[in-house]
């Protein structure tokens, strides 16, 4: 339910209900008491080195602990005390969009713009289908022509305008585009890849590709990397920040104990509005950024996840063009290449000519294996992203 404020053509907001605010404050405050009772001051209780080692050990997972609660506590303070801001519609253009979607059997309720940041606006409205069923990206491309200004329907949307009412949020359409693909083979001896990646969309004009390389080769390793990217794509969708679901992640595998389970995290996350990228890597192999025949390595000295309790990350940032291309590799691929791979995958990517993200992946997984002379000693994943002006 939305409490709004309204001010005749001035900005309006629309919060949560005082009811769900208190809660959400209320649970915020729990996890944070929670968490001021994990933050203790270590205090040997004995003068045994092992006794000390082990508890020491406890107390570091009990501050990891107070860490991530407090980390919950931040979010639902956020979120009870968001505001959202927004503006009505023109009239003339209101009458204008709800008289020519009713034309197309779509009732329109309420259309308002809602300020993003570099001066984009995005469009919020209610609409139902007043016949059958119609897709919210045929509803988003009407009213793209009503508008002017070409709009697409946000990542959490719905993908359907049912004859029941729903609340849409209709985004402007990004200035790049961006395009993946990936080429994988499996060790030999085994058929399950230890590898894992995943492409997260939490929201429109952002894309995320994760690569993620368990410990060792088949289905253990694979079943951790993919424990690893799942974990990471719902905190992501959830509204987590990368560098505090990463933090997560690297503490769960950390307060487990396994000394076996120290899968790497690859991480590329592209804003399709300014064309900015972010690169984080936990432990994994260098990614190369292509611009036309000059190739950029971009490498950060990171131990794998759970290695440590705590971890900094500091992101590597780059400005994208057009035509672009982002090459993400795992281990089994640098095996392959040798001690000197940075430099002899460097060379091969500047010479490349595909445009296809998936043409160049299968390209440099083929010369991968010409390179180990047709041997599969480690999994090998290769992934690329393309990017172009809309």
């Amino acid at each position: 339910m939305l409490k709004r404020k309204w001010e005749e053509k001035e900005l309006q907001t629309a919060q949560v209900s005082d009811l769900c605010r208190r809660r959400l404050l209320g649970y915020a405050d729990s996890f944070h008491e929670l968490a001021k009772s994990y933050d203790q001051e270590f205090v040997p209780e004995t003068d045994d080195r092992e006794a000390i080692l082990a508890q020491r050990r406890l107390w570091e997972s009990r501050q990891i602990i107070s860490g991530h609660l407090d980390e919950m506590a931040k979010i639902m303070t956020e979120a009870a005390c968001e505001v959202l801001s927004f503006r009505p519609m023109e009239g003339r253009k209101k009458r204008i969009l709800t008289q020519a979607l009713a034309q197309e059997g779509i009732q329109v309720e309420n259309p308002c713009y809602l300020p993003r940041e570099d001066g984009r606006q995005a469009v919020v409205l209610t609409m139902r289908a007043q016949r059958g069923k119609v897709s919210v990206e045929d509803a988003a491309d009407m009213i793209s022509v009503l508008l002017d200004r070409r709009f697409c329907p946000a990542a959490s949307t719905p993908y359907v305008v049912e004859p029941e009412p729903q609340s849409f949020v209709l985004e402007e359409e990004t200035g790049f585009l961006a395009m993946t693909g990936f080429s994988k083979a499996v060790k030999e001896d085994e058929t399950v890849s230890g590898d894992n990646y995943a492409v997260v969309e939490s929201e429109k004009g952002r894309v995320t590709v994760m690569l993620s390389d368990g410990t060792g080769s088949g289905e253990r390793a694979g079943k951790d990397s993919e424990r690893v990217l799942d974990l990471m794509e719902k905190m992501l969708e959830a509204g987590y920040d990368i560098d505090a679901a990463i933090n997560m992640v690297n503490t769960a595998l950390f307060a487990a104990g396994e000394d076996i389970n120290h899968p790497t995290l690859d991480i590329c996350d592209v804003n399709l509005y300014d064309g900015s990228c972010k690169l984080r890597k936990v432990g994994g192999a260098a990614t190369f950024l292509k611009r036309d025949q000059e190739v950029e390595q971009v490498t950060m000295g990171n131990l794998p996840l759970g290695v440590f309790g705590t971890m900094e990350i500091l992101p590597v940032e780059r400005k994208l063009q057009d035509g672009d291309y982002l090459v993400m590799v795992s281990d089994g691929v640098v095996d392959a290449f040798g001690a000197e791979y940075e430099n002899t995958m460097g060379s091969i990517i500047a010479g490349i000519q595909d445009h296809s993200p998936v043409e160049i992946a299968d390209r440099l997984l083929r010369i991968a294996l010409c390179a180990s002379a047709g041997r599969i000693r480690d999994d090998m994943t290769i992934g690329v992203i393309g990017i172009w002006e809309a």
